[in-house]
């Protein structure tokens, strides 16, 4: 590209030589960058083109990485990426051995703190601010936080203590009104009447001793700088609000907010999404997930559905559309959407809480003492299960059999299918005395007519695929798949346990007295998940078997395509007839 701007940028040192008035044509070039490769290479597009301008100021006017940043979350971060050295090794983005889709502190010195989460940045900024002051550092720190993540609970606990601190805090709230989906809540209301000027009351952030400016056009990028270099000057906690809009620059993206979140390939000059070829495919089992509540809704008038801030990631759309007065978006907030589910239970409802493997980490305590400590029968439906792919560690959900395993009082099943997943749903609502955490993967499953007639499962109780004479393979939920491809032409049997929490103890007792080996195959954490499970049970009854355990390694697992990690550890297809040739 002749006279460009934005490839004479490798740092933002570069970016400070050039004259203001040439940063709006930067702007345009970096917008058009993010557009290309996004488009070929797949991402999250719509949140970094709504921050381009945003972006370009607080690299301008303030001396990165000295200054610290935080952006909340990560997914607004590529123009930060391409600014800050990465604008040649961009094009490897999500992929296996290429940059991290979030900022990385490995990965960058730009990179102050890891943001895949959502409302950490104001806790980390402030920690840093403190630091900086017990150590007589000079240094600006900078929280990027957007309209759904400020909603976060953790986010008005760091508010509630810089407030009153007198640190160099600055927090800009990015306020498009959506965060995957449309924000939710009280707060959004709140901020849409600042915007308006109809907003009465106090000023919220003003009232927590915040130095509170604005809002201010987020893509006036000369109003943005005059307001970051007054704010500079300001001493103690200040808050900037910021509006902007998501997917800046590209029609579609602005129009169709949602679906261009991170919306695949697309043709980048028109912004069209490709035309996918009609044929039968097995849903997702997100979409059995969404579908089967509210087939189940309509017969069960009790039962109701909650998601933290993922009603289209989930699937509950559906149960929100159909039934809206019994399917409930909390926003970004794991720990009252577990209690809320609680509090909804001891009433007599049928909670079905919808909740990522990953965020579901973020409500541990709520778990425990919420809900499985008083036995309360609340249904979690952890979506995105095991590995996730091109997200990376901050998305895995590779710990929840190992966190939830050694919780009292909870039944702990994965779906090897989605008729399985279909039936559990079935089940758990006819009504459990305890609370249940069912688990499926991420994507596509296996069976074209899953739509089946509901069947009861018996709690507790495994299920034999194939028989074999040589020795005997235990998986757990929807590797199920990959073991059934590995073992078609090996003389060994494949047990399908379904439950990691009751264990089907008969069922195990006449498999280690039929085989001398045995293997488990889980994609979870080896510690402490499905494997150890067994290896306990070996343990108490004193069995001698020779055991292998499979699943994720004691480590945490990095960004590319599901297959390409799956293999990188040994269990896909091959590795795993592999691994099973080798015992035998």
């Amino acid at each position: 590209m002749q006279n460009s701007l934005l490839n004479k940028i490798t740092s933002p040192k570069e970016l400070r030589l050039l004259n203001q008035k040439d940063l709006p044509k930067l702007a345009l070039e970096l917008r058009r960058f993010i557009i290309d490769i996004v488009a070929t290479k797949e991402g999250h597009l719509g949140a970094s083109l709504g921050v381009v301008e945003l972006t370009i100021a607080l690299h301008y006017v303030f001396n990165t990485p000295v200054d610290q940043i935080i952006w909340d979350v990560g997914h607004q971060a590529y123009g930060h990426k391409i600014l800050t050295g990465r604008r040649e090794n961009f094009h490897t983005n999500r992929q296996l051995g290429g940059i991290s889709g979030f900022p990385n502190r490995e990965e960058s010195n730009y990179d102050t703190f890891g943001v895949g989460h959502a409302s950490t940045s104001i806790s980390a900024a402030l920690g840093m601010a403190i630091a900086s002051k017990l150590k007589n550092e000079n240094k600006q720190h900078i929280a990027i936080i957007g309209d759904a993540s400020i909603a976060g609970g953790m986010a008005f606990e760091g508010l509630n203590h810089a407030g009153v601190t007198d640190t160099n805090l600055l927090v800009i709230l990015n306020d498009n009104a959506i965060g995957i989906d449309p924000s939710v809540g009280a707060l959004k209301l709140y901020l849409t009447n600042v915007k308006k000027g109809t907003q009465k009351q106090d000023n919220i952030f003003e009232a927590l001793n915040f130095n509170y400016s604005g809002p201010i056009d987020g893509h006036d990028i000369s109003e943005v700088i005059n307001e970051l270099e007054r704010l500079k000057t300001v001493k103690g906690p200040k808050f900037l609000h910021v509006i902007t809009t998501k997917g800046k620059g590209l029609k579609q993206a602005e129009t169709d907010q949602v679906k261009y979140h991170a919306p695949g390939k697309f043709n980048a000059k028109t912004g069209d999404l490709p035309i996918a070829p009609i044929k039968v495919e097995p849903p997702k089992y997100q979409d059995v997930f969404g579908y089967t509540i509210v087939e189940l809704a309509k017969l069960n008038k009790h039962i109701v559905g909650i998601t933290p801030a993922m009603p289209t990631g989930s699937s509950l759309k559906y149960m929100m559309t159909k039934i809206p007065d019994r399917a409930f978006d909390v926003g970004i907030a794991e720990q009252h959407a577990v209690t809320l589910a609680a509090g909804m239970a001891t009433q007599g409802l049928i909670p079905f809480c919808n909740i990522y493997s990953t965020f579901l980490q973020r409500a541990y305590d709520q778990i425990i003492h919420d809900v499985a400590l008083q036995k309360l029968p609340v249904i979690f439906c952890l979506d995105r299960a095991g590995l996730v792919g091109e997200d990376g560690p901050t998305h895995h959900g590779v710990f929840d059999l190992s966190y939830l395993r050694c919780i009292p009082n909870l039944i702990i099943f994965a779906p090897r299918n989605e008729i399985e997943l279909r039936n559990i749903m079935y089940t758990a609502q006819l009504g459990l005395k305890n609370p249940i955490a069912i688990r499926y993967p991420r994507g596509r499953g296996i069976t074209i007519s899953w739509k089946q007639p509901f069947a009861k499962i018996k709690i507790g109780k495994g299920i034999n695929l194939k028989k074999g004479k040589k020795l005997a393979i235990l998986s757990i939920g929807a590797i199920a798949k990959n073991v059934e491809k590995a073992i078609k032409n090996l003389n060994v049997s494949h047990y399908d346990m379904r439950f990691v929490k009751p264990l089907d103890k008969n069922l195990l007792h006449t498999i280690f007295k039929t085989y001398e080996s045995i293997i488990t195959v889980e994609d979870n954490a080896i510690k402490g998940g499905f494997g150890s499970s067994i290896l306990e049970f070996a343990s108490k009854h004193n069995y001698k078997n020779n055991i292998k355990i499979l699943g994720i390694p004691d480590g945490f697992i990095e960004h590319g395509h599901i297959n390409e990690l799956q293999e990188s550890i040994g269990i896909d297809v091959k590795g795993l007839e592999t691994n099973i040739k080798n015992l035998l």
